[in-house]
Formats: C-alpha cells, structure tokens, sequence
C-alpha cells in the first residue's frame, strides 16, 4: 500500500521528516535521505521534499524492502520521535515554570537551509539558529518572519568584474513549507492596516523540530498588485517599501499571533525592522481600556530588543512624511497625538531628523542586548543620549555575545573524529568547557589529515561547480580562472567570505599589491585566498571593492593564488568554513557588532587571522590564532595592511610549513587544536539561548530584574 505522496506505507513518514528540518542537522537523518538518492540528493542541493517528488514508485518500492535502508529508517524515527516527545529538555530540568510559556520571536530573516533562500546574511543565520536551539533545550518559541517568493539575489559576476543580481521565484511546492491553519477564527488570511489601505497576508508554516516558524505571504489575490509584491524580495526597494514591510512585519506578526491562538510571555524583536509590533501590542492594551502609559509599560515589560550593527546605515530610519502617511490614522487608536508619536522614534540623522526604528525598540523594550561584549560598549556609548540621567556604564544594554548552531556547522568528517576522539555523545555536551579540553588527545595526525580531507573536498566543489559552468557555457575560460579551478591543495589557502560592505574591507590585503604577491608566489611558502560574498544590490561601493577582487583573480599574475566562488550562500558557506587553513576578518573596528563566519570555521578546526573587533577580542588567547591591526580610526588602513603581510610572512606561512618528518607540522596543529578547545563551548548557540533565557526570558516572565546572570 502506498500513502497520497506514492511512498509505501512502511516509509511513508519519510515525507513528514521532509517537512520538518530537524533532519538537516542531524547526519543519520541526512544519510537516510542520501540513500533516497544520492545523484538526486546532490542535485537538488540536499532538498528532500524536492528529491522526493521526483523519485520513480520503483525505487520507493525497493527501498521499503531493503533491510539495510529499513534498519536506518527506523533508526531515525525513533530518535525524531524521542526527541520530539518523550525526552527530558534542559528547560524542563531548569526552569519548568517556563514550559507553558510563550516566547515570540520577530525578525526580517531567517537563515534555517538553503532550500529555503530567505536570508541574506548573519542576522538571518542567527535568527534560524536561535530558533533551531531553542527548540533543541525546548524552549517554547515561535518565529515570526516573511516568505520572501523571490528570496534575497543569486548573484552573476559579469566577465568585467561587475555583479549582477536575479531573483529567482520560490517553488513552494518543492520546499519544506506548509499554509498554516487558523482553527480559531476559521480564516486563511491576516489582515494588516498600512497607511489607508488594508493589505491580507497568507501564512506558512516551517517546522524546525519543536519550534514552529510562522511566515507571512502578501502575494495573495486580495491584494492590489503593488502590495502583492511587498513579500517578494528581501531588503529589495525604496524606503516607503522598506515602512510598508516593516508595518506587515510588526503589526502583521502580532495579528498572526492573536489568529492562531497564541499569546506570547515574552516578544523578542531581533533588530528595529520588527519594532512596530510593540505599537499594536500597545494598541490592543489601550483598545481593552488602559491609558497610553500605563498601556507602554505593560509592552515594555515583557519586551526583549537586540540590536545587532553600530553602523548608522544598519538602523531603519523613516521620514516625516512616510510616518504621517503610514500612521496618521493609526496613533490615535494609541490615545496619543501626532507629536507623542514621533517621539517614540524621534533622532536627528546625518540627513535631519527621523523615526529612527532602534530607538523606537530601544524605548520600548525592557531588555536591551548587544551582540559581543566590545558591540554593547559601544551600543551604551551610541545611545547614551537616550538615557540623559545615566553614565555610559549605567546604560541598561547588556553584552550577550552571538553563537553558532554546532550541529549545522559541523563537517561529517570533523564530527567522526570528534565521536571517535571526545565523546560519542559531544554534541549534547557541547557547551562544557571541560569536556572540550579532551581535543588536546586526538593525535595531531589525524586532525592533520582531516584538515587536508576536507581542503580537497573544497577544492573538488569549486572544480565541480567551474566545470558546470563551462559545460553550460555560462563563463568565460578567464572566468573558470578566476573561480579556483588553478587552486593547489597543499598551498595555505585562506577564507574571506562575507558581505562586501565597505566598513569590512575586504580588499584591505591588497593594500600593497607588490608585497601580497611576494606573500602569494614565495616559493618555499606560497600562500593562496578564497573569496565570496555579495555586495547589496544598491551599495556601488560595495560591488566595486568585489569587483576589484574578482579582476585580480582574473588576472593570469595571480592565477591559482586569488579565486572568487560567486552566489555564497549556506551551502557555499559549508564547504569553506570546513575547507580553508585560516580564517581572515578586517573589518574597521569597532563597527563589526559580532561575526559568525569565524566561529564556524574554527568549530573545524580552522584558526582565526582577525583585528581585534566583534567575537574576537573574547576569544582570542594568543595560541588560537592571529590578530592585527591597531584600535579603531579611520586612517589605519595603511598600517594594518602592513601589519596584516608580517603575521602572515612571519607568523602564520612558516608555522604552517613547519613540518616534522611524517609530513606533520605539529606547531600548527597545536593552534588548531586551541582553537577548537577554546571557541566550540564558548560560541555555541547553546551557550547563547541558555544565557538569552537566563539572563532575558525567565526575568521578563517572572517579573524580575533584567539582565543580571
């Protein structure tokens, strides 16, 4: 007997698992579904809702009467339905006062898979991971985003350097996404108030082991054409667009809530774009009779805000007329007037005076976070002037410093000998610091080999990917060049990949060029660099200082010492944060708030090369990696390009070429191994949700004082 998706009964519930992404970060589940079929796996770039539509009955017939793909399938099962009933979570140990509670999570983004293109960069990585934890120490979290049908841009890089973005529109039916129901009101929309019109929103749903991800859909047929576009792009358009999504984001998300029967403890709003929901919920308290203070505080109580960029550009900032336009009709309904209004945002920009969204979320929220201890200095010294009365130290913006989801991040191979080496159960541990001082055990050799597995496998991706484009005669042989095909394995290869922003200088290293190539071409030491990352489609800047680069790698001077991988994404990201020797990072400090990318790649063992900015002035011990450059200023590029070639000339290349006589250079695996000791318990997202609730949650729940733990 087969089920209405065609698979026999006794594997049917591989397509409830293909809805639920708890398996993309679980590797028997992986397993199972690449044993589907491992061409169609790798094709669909690991989407199994996708692989399992086009799957032949014959071969859903043979697996369910072969013994070996059974004895998995039912391996899985019975761990997924452990783990999603029966087992005791951390919360449940902890604070069991909390479990009936609802913790109401809003961003702009969520990066949970690549199947899913619904994010742009580390504020969407963090969301989904912030989520995919929360559900893994049980908390009760619900998400609340967009479904963006075009996504954020795939990116072309022309053959003169110059990227092109398209949009790309969402084969709903071939994701892990499902409409949500709304058994309270018997409705499938939402409807949301924006300036005079009234714009309806359909709802999906995004199952991430326990937690449920709620996404909202204005391409619906009740909607003018001009706002069934609102939801289709990512941080695409001007800003009356950018107010409108916010309106539908903020307002909209707490009507989802109330629809669904849900009534949050706690709402944390992760960044300004999500502030407007604290307005409708000071709305609802007014509609049900409080004055417009007394209605405030009850918000501000229960309200978690963090703020993730010191980068003025990075704080939403509207206008006048886009606010009068928007909310002339609504600041009533709050029992306030024009004027109150506009002081719950009211800050003077460098272009005049604007509601400025962080200082709306910053004045109505009651727990208040940056995102690493240097980002909530210099948050307290940024909005100072919001708390006139109080000293910078005083200001009630607390540090609780980003992490990564483990079990995402992790390469199979590492985690093999991580297994083999620490423990098999690591990945429940992950966050005990003494259980990570067992890596100083695992012989130097197979770190050594592993590392270079997985350098090869990089490598391999990279080759595979220029060969398709070349096949599909969609680059240039100039191109193929510049993407790494001339790449070396055994050569020290260094990973740069993130936003191309100017504040992160990514063409800092090629500040003297004659320097860098003697670095690149020294004979005995040669050294070679990955590239990736997009630049924002409306930052010139940005896609001149990327375009810089990929001509360099197109440049036959540089061949098989500087490469460009285009259209980074998850799946990109997997293969170099597990596949390059060194991580760098330069931005201008102190303006990187976090960064993540360097906490992925050393969780792999992969050392960091960074100025001290962000993350890595807490992590940094002076054995885990390197660091360069002076403190802050504008001017100091000069010197920390100079600087940058001498850790690299003198410290990081001959440290890795210091091999003894079995090929192993031993100096370098002890900075590995540092690394990984150092940052795996400390950078965990595991880490991060448990202080989030220690420190955030369970206060707001229970009344109490903020932020202390």
């Amino acid at each position: 007997m087969s089920d209405s998706s065609g698979l026999p009964q006794r594997i049917a519930r591989l397509k409830e698992l293909s809805y639920n992404l708890w398996w993309s970060w679980h590797p028997d589940a992986r397993k199972l579904f690449e044993a589907v079929d491992r061409p169609l796996w790798k094709s669909t770039h690991h989407n199994p809702v996708a692989m399992l539509k086009d799957i032949s009955p014959r071969r859903f017939k043979e697996l369910s009467e072969d013994p070996s793909f059974l004895r998995s399938y039912d391996g899985v099962f019975k761990k997924f339905d452990h783990e999603m009933g029966t087992s005791e979570t951390w919360l449940q140990k902890t604070h069991p006062d909390l479990a009936e509670k609802t913790i109401a999570y809003f961003s702009a983004e969520f990066g949970l898979h690549n199947s899913l293109p619904i994010y742009s960069g580390g504020l969407g990585l963090l969301a989904g991971e912030h989520c995919k934890e929360a559900g893994e120490l049980g908390l009760p979290l619900v998400g609340i985003g967009f479904l963006y049908q075009q996504g954020y841009f795939h990116q072309k890089i022309q053959s003169n350097g110059w990227q092109d973005a398209s949009y790309r529109p969402l084969e709903i039916s071939r994701v892990a996404i499902e409409p949500a129901t709304f058994a309270k009101t018997g409705e499938d929309l939402i409807s949301v108030p924006v300036g005079s019109r009234t714009v309806y929103a359909a709802v999906w749903q995004v199952r991430l082991g326990r937690v449920q991800l709620y996404l909202m859909d204005t391409d619906v047929e009740e909607n003018a054409p001009w706002d069934r576009e609102l939801s289709a792009r990512l941080y695409a358009g001007d800003e009356e667009l950018r107010i409108r999504q916010e309106i539908v984001l903020g307002i909209g998300g707490v009507r989802l809530l109330r629809a669904l029967g849900i009534s949050p403890s706690v709402w944390h709003c992760n960044e300004g774009h999500t502030a407007f929901q604290m307005l409708e919920r000071i709305r609802e308290h007014v509609a049900a009779g409080q004055a417009f203070d007394e209605a405030a505080e009850a918000v501000r109580k229960t309200t978690i805000f963090t703020t993730h960029t010191p980068v003025p550009a990075g704080h939403d900032a509207f206008a006048s007329a886009l606010i009068e336009k928007y909310f002339l009709n609504y600041w009533p309904l709050l029992g306030i007037d024009q004027s109150r209004f506009w002081a719950l945002g009211c800050h003077q920009e460098s272009w005049g005076e604007s509601f400025n969204m962080t200082v709306l979320a910053l004045n109505l929220s009651k727990g208040l976070n940056g995102v690493s201890r240097l980002h909530g200095q210099v948050s307290r010294q940024m909005w100072n002037h919001l708390w006139p009365d109080k000293k910078e130290e005083e200001v009630p913006i607390i540090s609780i410093t980003n992490g990564i989801h483990v079990p995402t991040w992790i390469a199979p191979e590492i985690n093999i000998l991580y297994r083999k080496h620490i423990a098999p159960d690591w990945v429940n541990r992950q966050d005990d610091p003494l259980l990570w001082q067992l890596v100083k055990d695992i012989p130097d050799k197979d770190i050594w080999e592993m590392r270079q597995k997985l350098k090869q496998k990089l490598l391999a991706f990279i080759r595979d990917r220029a060969r398709k484009a070349w096949v599909e005669d969609q680059a240039e042989a100039s191109q193929l060049l510049a993407s790494g095909t001339l790449l070396d394995p055994e050569t020290l290869t260094i990973g740069y990949a993130r936003r191309f922003a100017g504040y992160k200088r990514a063409t800092l290293i090629f500040h003297d060029l004659e320097r860098l190539k003697s670095i690149l071409k020294n004979n005995r030491r040669p050294v070679q660099i990955i590239f990736a990352g997009k630049a924002h489609p409306a930052d010139d800047i940005g896609k001149r200082l990327l375009q810089e680069i990929y001509n360099l790698a197109r440049d036959p001077g540089m061949a098989g010492h500087i490469a460009f991988v285009e259209n980074y994404d998850m799946h990109v990201a997997h293969f170099l944060v597990q596949g390059v020797d060194v991580w760098l990072n330069c931005p201008r400090p102190p303006l990187e708030a976090s960064g993540t990318s360097g906490m992925k790649a050393s969780l792999n063992g992969v050392p960091q090369l960074s100025v001290l900015d962000g993350w890595w002035p807490e992590a940094y011990n002076g054995l885990n990696g390197w660091t360069f450059g002076r403190e802050g200023g504008e001017n100091n590029d000069g010197a920390d390009a100079e600087d940058l070639y001498r850790v690299l000339e003198h410290e990081v290349a001959p440290l890795y070429y210091r091999q003894d006589t079995d090929g192993v250079p031993r100096g370098w695996i002890e900075v590995v191994k540092e690394t990984i000791r150092s940052v795996a318990p400390q950078f965990s997202m595991r880490r991060v949700v448990k202080e989030y609730t220690e420190r955030l949650y369970a206060p707001a729940i229970n009344g109490k004082k903020i932020g202390k733990g």
